[in-house]
């Protein structure tokens, strides 16, 4: 849980980060506490950015907004306190497996989620995504943004629940959350959410007003913060899941890959890739459990270019490109030679030829790759996503894009800006990351393996 305060130009002055638990299952189980990651984390991490702010030369400055970005689709089951009595199901569940569109980014998950919940709770007061979950504890006001919407269908065309279909599950529309359009302005903070303080001028529940915004599905914002694509770039989500966006200059679809409309272009082109479990799960998972959590901001020592083994990065199934939940993590080429650098350069090369693919699969020249998200703090998985794709990486200065962009849709809110077309001086580089000569044919040999590894091994 990431959140962020910006000024009027963009910059970041004040920074919160709240840690939460992710529950799996060898059932296939992907959730979150909903209570403890969709209302004390986003009330935590406020208090957190309202703390720093009022110990800072800022604090005389107004709090004008806020919005809440989350992944999307996910789901609860809450009462009529707006707390919930289920677990908060997350993309990837099995509940949601016999609806999952692998061909589209409109997963059909949703639906699944809505009814195994209506199964497991029919008494429950209300079905809420994440985001609706977090806006009602924050204001008092169940809403999700349109966009989060669109990533609920069926269930949901973007503008409206389809009545139709809950009527079908047994449910009403009174049992959905509110749909308003991004960037809408849908209440303003509880009293009482953050701490009121005794200084004259300071932040508190008594002296501000702050309105928050509909909502935001998390990628849209890393969208936003990294700013317009040429034809040729490739966008690199470097989160707990990997999202890659290719532009092109046309219109194209391929098997495997989802295709969606350039929001800063939506004239010519498209965006062409889609979104794996080959990323900061994957890694967090082969540091944490295999490698007792031994994180390093540098490898201990230099390794061979030609030695590492190769992952198939997939303990909880693939999405994009191969849509096959049965997936399972292997290695390849593991010797008595290798240590846990090996081990880790593995696994964010596993990273990097799945974009690779998605690139190659794309079947249009790619310049350069564009990188942001919580990943760009990992200069190891820079360097690896460089090596693998033999692209240079440009490094988005601000790790926490969704955060970004999401206060700038409470710029919306506010009536500050007109669109979400982020001014320029908000989508800043901090640094460019070559390819290592030397290790760009050995991870071309890896790749062909972590080709056949991947697509034959189930």
């Amino acid at each position: 849980m990431k959140a962020i305060a910006a000024l009027d130009d963009g910059s970041v002055i004040a920074r919160s980060l709240v840690r939460h638990r992710l529950v799996t299952s060898s059932g296939g189980a992907f959730e979150h506490d909903a209570r403890e990651s969709w209302i004390d984390g986003p009330l935590a991490a406020y208090q957190g950015i309202v703390d720093q702010i009022n110990n800072s030369p800022y604090a005389n400055l107004p709090i004008r907004g806020t919005c809440v970005a989350a992944m999307a689709p996910s789901m609860c089951a809450v009462d009529a306190k707006g707390m919930p009595v289920s677990p908060g199901i997350l993309y990837g569940d099995y509940r949601g497996r016999d609806y999952y569109a692998g061909a589209s980014p409109i997963s059909g998950e949703a639906r699944g989620f809505l009814g195994s919940l209506i199964e497991s709770y029919p008494d429950a007061h209300a079905y809420w995504p994440a985001q609706a979950v977090a806006n009602y504890a924050l204001a008092g006001t169940a809403v999700i943004d349109s966009f989060t919407a669109i990533a609920h269908g069926p269930l949901s065309n973007g503008t409206c629940w389809n009545e139709d279909l809950l009527t079908d599950m047994g449910i009403e529309l009174s049992r959905m959350a509110a749909i308003k359009p991004a960037g809408q302005a849908v209440g303003s903070l509880l009293s009482g959410i953050y701490s009121a303080t005794e200084t004259e001028g300071r932040h508190s529940a008594e002296t501000d007003t702050v309105v928050l915004a509909s909502g935001l599905v998390d990628e849209l914002g890393e969208q936003m913060a990294a700013g317009e694509l040429s034809d040729g770039d490739v966008l690199v989500v470097l989160g707990s899941t990997l999202i890659v966006w290719k532009r092109l200059p046309f219109w194209k679809e391929v098997e495997g890959l989802w295709s969606v409309p350039d929001l800063f272009n939506l004239d010519t082109g498209c965006l062409i890739g889609g979104a794996s479990n080959a990323g900061g799960i994957f890694i967090d998972w082969v540091i944490d459990h295999l490698l007792a959590g031994n994180r390093r901001k540098t490898y201990s020592r230099d390794l061979d270019a030609y030695s590492v083994p190769v992952w198939s990065p997939y303990p909880r199934g693939e999405r994009t490109p191969l849509h096959d939940f049965s997936k399972r993590a292997a290695i390849s080429g593991l010797g008595l030679e290798h240590g846990s650098d090996e081990l880790v350069r593995a696994a964010y090369e596993a990273s990097g030829f799945t974009v690779r693919r998605m690139i190659e699969m794309s079947g249009y020249g790619a310049s350069r790759v564009l990188a942001t998200g919580g990943g760009v703090n990992s200069d190891e998985w820079l360097q690896a996503l460089a090596d693998c794709t033999g692209l240079p990486v440009e490094v988005v200065a601000n790790p926490e894009g969704a955060a970004l962009g999401a206060a700038f849709m409470a710029r919306i809110a506010c009536g500050i800006e007109p669109s979400g077309a982020l001014p320029d001086h908000w989508q800043r580089l901090d640094r460019a990351v070559d390819p290592d000569p030397a290790w760009l044919e050995p991870c071309s040999q890896r790749y062909e393996v972590f080709m056949d590894l991947t697509s034959n091994f189930v």
